[in-house]
């Protein structure tokens, strides 16, 4: 056939490969990353997505050296579904910079790090952890047995308040690990705190000493939870960019290529 001829054609179709591996990549660190942080929202389809346009522009790959029957499916095949695939990803991406619009926190003076309110987060992202409390159960138990707070409470550099005030914590740490700092709470250690006379807020009395209470069922907990999975989808969405652009472009040249051969 003459698009065995175009290697303009199949160097277009090698590199949308290439950006599928990039998603796929991406969507596995996606998965592993939650994992890591206990979360379990929408860990795999970036994965499957990618994997998808691999198929696909392997097909267009095989059928640019097939004999003319098989080549003639292979190629349906690539042209009818690496746009869809394309637009697939495109609804993807609308979608995740849509539900993580909203960061959630909140600086404080005199604080290195911010602490985060789930009210300044989309209602898509506070129903994962507030619409199910089962699932929110698994999370607590999740975390509580993770490293998250007892890598802070490990710290020795922490000898002070104002050192840990200075201090850069994760999200997590940030709102599971220690009471909000509006309640007014004694620092004596990075996971052991002194409760006031009176606590103004709804976390205040939530919080505990105890290693595996601590601020776990705090909405700040749940709003940490929240602050980090919109850091990894936003990482994500960098590399998924690049793919989607890159794969428009290199899928329009590629089909470009295919006329001029075929003519």
């Amino acid at each position: 056939m003459a698009v065995r001829k175009s290697s303009m054609f199949t160097a277009c179709v090698a590199l949308m490969a290439v950006c599928a591996v990039l998603v796929i990549a991406s969507g596995v660190w996606f998965g592993v990353a939650q994992e890591g942080e206990c979360a379990q929202r929408a860990r795999w389809p970036v994965a499957i997505l990618g994997g998808c346009i691999l198929l696909a522009t392997l097909a267009g790959f095989a059928g640019a050296y097939s004999d003319h029957g098989r080549a003639r499916y292979l190629l349906r095949i690539y042209f009818i579904a690496i746009p869809v695939l394309i637009v697939i990803l495109v609804v993807f991406l609308v979608f995740a910079a849509v539900v993580t619009g909203g960061s959630g926190a909140y600086p404080l003076i005199g604080r290195a790090y911010d602490e985060y309110r789930l009210d300044g987060f989309s209602m898509w992202l506070r129903g994962y952890v507030s619409g199910d409390p089962g699932g929110w159960e698994e999370i607590r138990s999740c975390l509580a047995g993770s490293d998250t707070c007892k890598k802070l409470a490990r710290q020795a550099s922490f000898v002070t308040a104002d050192e840990f005030y200075k201090s850069s914590l994760t999200p997590l740490q940030s709102g599971c690990c220690k009471p909000p700092s509006e309640c007014g709470f004694r620092y004596v250690g990075p996971t052991v705190w002194t409760n006031p006379t009176s606590a103004p807020d709804h976390d205040c009395g939530l919080w505990s000493n105890n290693p595996g209470q601590l601020c776990y069922e705090c909405e700040s907990c749940r709003a940490g939870l929240l602050a980090t999975l919109r850091s990894q989808w936003h990482k994500v969405n960098i590399a998924l960019v690049v793919a989607t652009v890159s794969l428009i472009f290199l899928y329009v040249a590629g089909f470009i290529a295919y006329k001029k051969a075929r003519k």
